[in-house]
């Protein structure tokens, strides 16, 4: 049996360390900024009801699978897979699987680095009064003279990966787990604390409807694939991260249970941003349906003008900056695990990584202003008015991590033999737990996401 390591890798010092920083990863801007306007474009409730289906169905059985091949492996992504095939007596093209996943993360990060970016300067401007007493007109100028200002945009994405590195180079103990341990019990204070502030202040009674009474009036195919997009973005998989972290985790954690505290606190945090963000919308007569500009036009107008506005406002994009950071540094830990494996030094490894960041998130950051009339890919049915921004969110959202999800479900389903998948699971190869998870990732999982992957790529 492969052990935990490769001998490069630490171990978590513990399962509550380990669960802050998987957590961490999955709870991003996509549970606080992605999810609330998908929510508000799909009819609320029925969007949350298929999207914790799809969570169950989907998110919790590959994150399964996610940890057990890195814990089996104990090394990087495309090394473990490519060690688990040949022990298997399998196509070592399989190392190729691992190596699109990480490739995945890595061109997530460089656009995530961006808008990480835009949540540092809105705390900088909430913590200066900036945002105090706007109006919506005010706030949606805010946001155009950020996104228009290509110079303003590098320095925060600057500031940005900074972090990161600072973090990341630490090492697992010293960095990523001391950051884990105070940035997460942050994001839940901040979150728990402006979602009573939203009920109080705002319109708790047509928040709450809105957010959980079901309008299946508005479901579409495209609901559903929006749900099941959401699933993969918001938990994290088929980018990598979480079969990295499976490299460094202990053979006493159990990862059945892990997996599900790790989707049961994603899809609570999701929840819980809507019951924070909808209440302001509703009271202030605002659309939840407002797109992305929801988080950075909507919510700062809805705010600024209630008392304690301010100070909220400030919260709440200091929340979104912790959710940015706990999930970016995972990304960061992927590639540094390489470098290692490589016997490279972890800080020029995280250094040169985050400069390859830099320079390509410019793609990002000029396709917003100076190069926003720049089509790359016009030739292509679907991707006529995207911009390079658009044309790498929708590689890597609709093609890179289905495709990763994709993989890690028919490696873990008929690639890994069902004796060291089962003993992986600390689940019984004959009993019922591990029977329905094996089915699931070997037909209905397969097939699904195939179906999200199609509709990605003829949307």
């Amino acid at each position: 049996m492969v052990g935990a390591t490769s001998g490069v890798h630490q171990n978590w010092s513990s399962r509550m360390t380990f669960i802050l920083a998987t957590v961490g990863f999955s709870v991003g801007l996509g549970n606080i900024w992605r999810f609330p306007y998908l929510a508000g474009q799909n009819g609320g409730g029925a969007f949350v009801l298929i999207y914790m289906g799809c969570v169950l169905l989907i998110g919790i059985p590959i994150v399964m699978a996610e940890l057990a091949i890195g814990r089996r492996g104990g090394k990087t992504p495309a090394a473990t897979m490519g060690l688990i095939a040949a022990r298997q007596n399998k196509s070592p093209i399989w190392a190729w699987a691992g190596g699109l996943a990480m490739l995945t993360g890595f061109l997530i990060v460089t656009y995530y680095s961006v808008i990480g970016g835009w949540t540092l300067h809105y705390v900088a401007l909430g913590s200066t009064g900036a945002l105090n007493n706007i109006d919506g007109e005010t706030s949606g100028a805010i946001y155009k003279a950020l996104l228009s200002n290509p110079w303003k945009l590098v320095f925060w994405q600057f500031v940005f990966l900074a972090i990161n590195v600072a973090i990341v180079s630490r090492g697992l103990k010293g960095g990523i787990e001391r950051a884990v341990t105070i940035l997460m019990p942050t994001l839940f204070i901040l979150l728990i604390a402006l979602a009573i502030y939203g009920l109080i202040a705002g319109d708790a009674a047509q928040g709450l409807s809105f957010l959980f009474r079901p309008d299946f009036s508005q479901v579409t195919g495209q609901t559903f694939l929006d749900a099941m997009g959401q699933a993969f973005f918001s938990v994290g998989v088929g980018m990598a991260a979480m079969m990295t972290y499976g490299a460094y985790l202990p053979k006493t954690v159990n990862i059945p249970q892990t997996a599900s505290i790790i989707a049961f606190a994603d899809t609570s945090v999701a929840l819980i941003a809507g019951m924070a963000i909808f209440p302001f919308v509703f009271a202030l007569g605002l659309s939840p349906s407002e797109g992305p500009g929801l988080v950075f036009v909507t919510l700062p107008a809805a705010l600024a003008n209630l008392s304690g506005g301010g100070i909220a406002i400030t919260a709440f994009f200091i929340l979104l900056a912790v959710a940015a950071l706990t999930s970016s540094i995972a990304l960061f830990e992927v590639v540094s695990s390489w470098g290692e494996e490589r016997g490279w030094s972890r800080q020029p490894t995280i250094i040169i990584t985050a400069i390859l960041c830099f320079i390509i998130g410019l793609l990002t950051v000029f396709s917003l202003n100076i190069a926003s009339e720049f089509h790359p890919m016009s030739y292509i049915p679907g991707y006529e008015t995207a911009t390079m921004f658009g044309v790498l969110d929708r590689l890597t959202a609709t093609v890179g991590l289905p495709l990763g999800g994709l993989f890690v479900a028919l490696f873990a389903g008929w690639i890994m033999s069902r004796k060291s998948i089962a003993l992986e699971l600390s689940l019984d190869a004959e009993g019922l737990v591990f029977r329905t998870w094996s089915f699931l990732v070997r037909w209905p999982l397969p097939l699904v996401i195939t179906a999200l992957l199609i509709g990605g790529v003829t949307e």
